[in-house]
């Protein structure tokens, strides 16, 4: 398998860039968008590659960082989401974002990914709950997570307040963190307070 690659941009494609090593072999070279957007033809790059291995091809991966890298192969381990899938959430989403959403059991963000629907969606979050772990307040409480008894909890309906009010939950999750025994408030103080550290956050 080949694990890495380095050489000169030959060719920049709509999805992929022809990687010309030292050699003098190039390589076709997938990618995702925001990592393409950044080569220029003649320039030398490093990226690490994952080896696709099919019946009537063998195809390269590439990343220019190690959490790409990393989200792309924790995808693959998703029944149903083969490399194209993965690159294409790449192309759509950063890592701490994906991994925020998955934290948060935030379905409504990942169905908006390139070939996610919901019966995908939801497998994701069942099959990464464990590797990714749950978002938790200062407790440990998982911040999120409904009641036993039912309905909405205080915390889910101040986090559709602040969406509402336009904040995205990369903004809002960390923010909740920060608020002593979050999950035990209600949603007025928990909107309040959050409201308050976003003020002071932007005025550092």
């Amino acid at each position: 398998m080949i694990g890495s690659l380095r050489g000169i941009v030959a060719y920049l494609g709509l999805d992929y860039c022809l990687l010309e090593t030292p050699g003098g072999v190039g390589y076709r070279v997938f990618m995702p968008n925001s990592h393409l957007s950044q080569l220029s033809l003649n320039k030398e790059i490093r990226v690490q590659t994952h080896t696709a291995v099919r019946e009537d091809a063998i195809l390269l991966y590439g990343f220019l960082s190690q959490d790409y890298y990393a989200l792309f192969e924790l995808l693959l381990n998703v029944s149903g989401v083969g490399p194209k899938m993965a690159l294409g959430i790449l192309s759509a989403v950063k890592p701490e974002d994906f991994y925020l959403a998955v934290q948060s059991q935030d379905i409504k963000t990942l169905v908006k990914l390139p070939g996610i629907g919901k019966k995908t969606a939801e497998r994701m979050l069942l099959e990464l709950k464990d590797k990714v772990g749950t978002f938790t307040d200062n407790r440990g409480q998982d911040i999120t997570a409904a009641p036993t008894s039912g309905g909405t909890s205080s915390v889910a309906e101040a986090i559709e307040a602040l969406e509402a009010l336009g904040y995205a939950r990369s903004e809002i999750l960390p923010t909740l963190k920060q608020i002593p025994d979050c999950s035990e408030l209600s949603s007025d103080v928990i909107l309040k307070q959050a409201l308050k550290l976003i003020a002071q956050e932007k005025f550092k």
